[in-house]
């Protein structure tokens, strides 16, 4: 039971991160990198074949043998941080949810600008 909810975890993430190409505020890299955890444990053949894809490939191996994200990544997923959070505190009515949400903006892209960055993979 367990295996059949990570091969289906993975699958939607891939399906996400492939929609993340296409759509500027969701996010690409994460959801390949959940989709390969789900597949480690799960499919050994879902997760050959998402580490040894042309596009997906290069940023999941990035991550897993450096722990870093490429400059375009990071770049990417910076601005993607900002315009979602901007969106959300611009729409949000209270004051209070909105000063929570800076906050949130503030902590998530500290976090993700202080990740390594090795474009050695692209």
């Amino acid at each position: 039971m367990l295996r059949i909810l990570l091969v289906f975890s993975g699958m939607v993430s891939v399906i996400l991160g492939v929609l993340g190409i296409f759509l500027p505020l969701l996010p690409t890299t994460p959801f390949l990198l959940l989709a390969s955890a789900c597949f480690v444990k799960s499919s050994p053949r879902f997760n050959h074949w998402l580490i040894t894809h042309k596009k997906f490939g290069p940023v999941i191996q990035n991550w897993q043998t450096n722990r870093a994200v490429s400059s375009t990544v990071r770049r990417r997923g910076a601005a993607a941080i900002v315009v979602s959070f901007c969106w959300s505190i611009w729409i949000v009515p209270l004051v209070w949810l909105k000063i929570i949400l800076f906050l949130g903006l503030m902590l998530a892209l500290t976090f993700f600008l202080r990740l390594p960055v090795n474009d050695l993979v692209d």
